[in-house]
């Protein structure tokens, strides 16, 4: 008798990790935390790049630097999920900011969690996150974990 399509096993969910990626050194941890993870998880890593698109021109605006440079990023990350043997799926977005455009990937994609690497950097003297990490800390819909290089690297 061949198996009936209502008596099947639900499958788990897929587990989704989403990186976004901003070309900085600990771009290349996150990756590697995501992958791994992925493995134990039986998951799917996600790589973004964003650019930003400044409010005077229109979002679907032609930025060739800005285009390559992503596209670059994007490459390095699935070589270096080739290296792994984790396949990375990437993505180029547009936005006119990065956090809002990382939280709305992480609903649309349904992710269990987004990991992210960060400089170390310095705003009046004293440490800051920048704007795109407190945003994806405060509305995303899942877990983030956060890479922080260390004070040396920014120096």
């Amino acid at each position: 008798m061949p198996p009936s399509l209502f008596n099947r096993t639900p499958q788990p969910p897929t587990y989704r990790i989403l990186v976004p990626l901003g070309g900085n050194p600990s771009d290349e941890v996150a990756l590697r935390l995501a992958c791994d993870i992925a493995k134990k998880e039986k998951g799917r890593v996600q790589a973004v790049y964003v650019i930003e698109v400044r409010r005077t021109q229109a979002l679907d605006a032609e930025l060739p630097p800005e285009l390559e440079q992503g596209e670059v990023i994007l490459r390095e990350a699935e070589a270096l999920g080739s290296q792994l043997q984790t396949e990375i799926d990437t993505e180029l977005l547009q936005a006119r900011e990065v956090g809002p455009a990382v939280v709305d990937e992480a609903c649309d994609r349904g992710v269990q969690l987004i990991v992210m690497g960060l400089p170390y950097k310095r705003k009046f003297g004293d440490f800051s996150l920048g704007r795109s990490a407190p945003y994806i800390l405060k509305h995303a819909p899942c877990r983030v974990w956060i890479l922080r290089e260390p004070p040396a690297a920014a120096e």
